[in-house]
């Protein structure tokens, strides 16, 4: 006989009956939850296949373009690219042919917005490149107050029919406040992978923009001695 009521206790407690057993506000934040966090796992995953195919095919531009011998023609070649490297490279050329179109070049001038159009274009990429980690972040910091807003809620309704029922026994108290805490457990279990998952990606993207302006200087160091050649002409 106890057997049978250990088994019918583990059956009550499982995540299933909780969630049914809840009461419409824990419901619908269980079910806010649980949506947040296959979002979060949706991003995450976009995110990493998305930052490690960027990071390769960032590698491989660079390569080639230290390797290249004509400028020109390693810009007709890759001048539509929607790599990040690539529209920084294709900002610091544009601006390079606008600052040196006349026949008078004022050489400060040239490398001062030939510096601001390539970090502009950096900052731009970094932008366009972290745009979804607001949701991370979003996820990791609210989710556990929303799945503690549930268990508050529970335990207050647990209260609720201790009272009506006066009895104050563990069978009447357990399923109440275990369903409770079964929405902070929902929270974290959304909150902890978006946590990891930004900082982790938050690293990324900061050696991605670290590279991205080490191209961009050594980029403009090349123009910067092609200048100095013309100028000498």
């Amino acid at each position: 006989m106890n057997e049978i009521m250990l088994n019918t206790d583990a059956a009550t407690l499982s995540p299933i009956a909780l969630f049914l057993q809840a009461d419409l506000v824990v419901k619908t934040v269980m079910l806010g939850l649980l949506a947040a966090s296959v979002w979060t796992w949706a991003v995450i995953l976009g995110f990493f296949f998305r930052l490690g195919s960027t990071r390769r095919k960032i590698a491989t531009f660079e390569r080639d373009f230290w390797k290249a011998e004509d400028i020109d023609a390693f810009h007709r070649l890759h001048n539509e690219s929607d790599l990040p490297i690539a529209r920084v490279f294709t900002a610091g050329v544009a601006e390079w042919r606008r600052s040196t179109v006349g026949g008078q070049v004022d050489r400060g001038g040239t490398r001062e917005r030939l510096a601001t159009a390539m970090g502009a274009a950096v900052a731009n990429e970094i932008d366009q490149l972290s745009d979804r980690l607001n949701i991370l972040a979003t996820v990791g910091s609210v989710a556990p107050f929303v799945g503690l807003f549930g268990t508050v809620w529970g335990i207050m309704r647990s209260f609720t029919g201790i009272a009506q029922a006066q009895n104050t026994s563990l069978a009447v108290v357990a399923p109440g406040i275990a369903e409770a805490l079964f929405a902070t457990a929902i929270g974290l279990f959304a909150a902890i992978p978006a946590v990891i998952a930004y900082n982790r990606f938050s690293h990324g993207i900061n050696r991605i923009e670290a590279r991205l302006n080490r191209f961009a200087d050594g980029f403009h160091a090349t123009l910067s001695r092609q200048l100095e050649s013309e100028v000498r002409r």
